[in-house]
């Protein structure tokens, strides 16, 4: 079997993740022992992030992101990020992986949630 390498590894969780398929991206790319360092605390393995994500639904619900650099170099790769809901923005985000034989092994996660004042919410219209 081929194993995967850090590019298709952290591609197909982009992939995943703008389509909101969560369960999908554990179990093809997170290893079970993972770890996700944040600055909302430390999250292990698959559980872990399930509460990540869902941490970040409740912050900002459902959203198309903005990946606007992508770098990558043998088991380390970068992402920087952004999103907007109609009552909260994130502006910096800012994620590190480590990838080995085919999986997530660690993930940093930064992000500043800025919530939208009331008059700057999305009236539909």
């Amino acid at each position: 079997m081929n194993v995967r390498t850090t590019r298709e590894v952290f591609e197909d969780h982009l992939d995943l993740a703008q389509r909101g398929d969560l369960e999908t991206d554990i179990e093809r790319n997170f290893a079970q022992d993972c770890v996700l360092l944040t600055g909302y605390g430390v999250f292990r393995g698959h559980q872990g992030v399930r509460e990540a994500a869902e941490l970040l639904d409740n912050q900002l619900g459902k959203v198309q992101y903005i990946y606007s650099n992508r770098l990558w170099h043998e088991e380390v790769a970068f992402l920087e990020w952004s999103a907007e809901s109609g009552r909260a923005c994130i502006e910096d985000g800012a994620d590190s992986y480590w990838v080995r034989d085919g999986f997530i092994r660690v993930m940093t996660i930064h992000y500043t949630v800025r919530e939208k004042a009331p008059g700057e919410y999305d009236t539909g219209g």
